[in-house]
């Protein structure tokens, strides 16, 4: 009898520590704790809000607050007409320091893979005529690669280079080692200017990137300098909702 009025006591407690805390918080601690112990992973779909309004035995205004803090938070993310799913994780890169990408997913102890979706041999128009400071139909070398995170694809990377600063370009393996790491170590910097803008990918780069069309990203663009003339122009495309930049002085 002594043992069953103890566990009546501390469920009664317990039943007076959870009426203690707003019903949405619980959603929220809920939602969080599925998060936490790995049940939903990146990229996942949660429950929908009429399904946890059943589970929890209350209304779907209820629960649309936990998930709209959760999402404010970006700790989720919603999609119209699809549903709600737990957000991308928000790498960092630095703009203290060039760095290959390569090193900075390292440095996280994640996987890096790249996938080579162009390398060739270009002539240059009139914009990259101006960037590189030659003539228009001048040789220049052009890639195009897609970064990837633990297969999670963070960044789309197309580069022209000048072939008098790296004329062995062409000859480097990009699975093995990124344009940066080569860059690196056959042009020494000298020199740098960037720029960000948020913008809309087009179609073909959100497809590489496996994004929706119009999701913004965060995009870099670099010239890098060395010999005393431009030994580089990348356009890096990051998806807004898996990437982000820091940095400190």
């Amino acid at each position: 009898m002594a043992a069953s009025g103890l566990e009546k006591n501390l469920k009664a407690e317990e039943q007076a520590q959870n009426s203690a805390v707003p019903v949405f918080q619980r959603i929220k601690d809920y939602l969080l704790g599925q998060i936490h112990a790995g049940y939903w992973k990146e990229g996942d779909a949660i429950p929908s809000e009429q399904v946890l309004a059943k589970q929890f035995g209350v209304s779907r205004m209820t629960v649309n607050r936990a998930v709209r803090e959760l999402t404010d938070d970006q700790l989720l993310t919603r999609i119209q007409g699809s549903g709600t799913y737990v957000a991308q994780h928000k790498y960092q890169a630095t703009l203290v320091e060039i760095k290959s990408i390569a090193e900075e997913v390292r440095a996280r102890g994640h996987r890096h893979r790249s996938e080579l979706h162009l390398l060739e041999r270009g002539k240059a128009g009139e914009h990259m005529a101006g960037t590189f400071g030659v003539e228009i139909g001048e040789l220049l070398f052009h890639s195009l690669i897609v970064h990837f995170e633990n297969d999670i694809p963070i960044q789309l990377e197309d580069r022209w280079v000048n072939p008098d600063v790296a004329p062995e370009y062409m000859q480097q393996d990009f699975s093995a080692i990124t344009p940066n790491e080569y860059l690196m170590a056959a042009a020494p910097l000298q020199g740098v200017n960037y720029s960000i803008e948020a913008l809309s990918p087009p179609r073909e780069i959100a497809e590489m990137l496996h994004i929706r069309a119009k999701e913004p990203c965060l995009v870099l663009k670099r010239r890098t300098l060395s010999q005393a003339q431009v030994a580089s122009f990348v356009t890096m495309w990051h998806p807004g909702s898996r990437y982000q930049f820091a940095g400190s002085f």
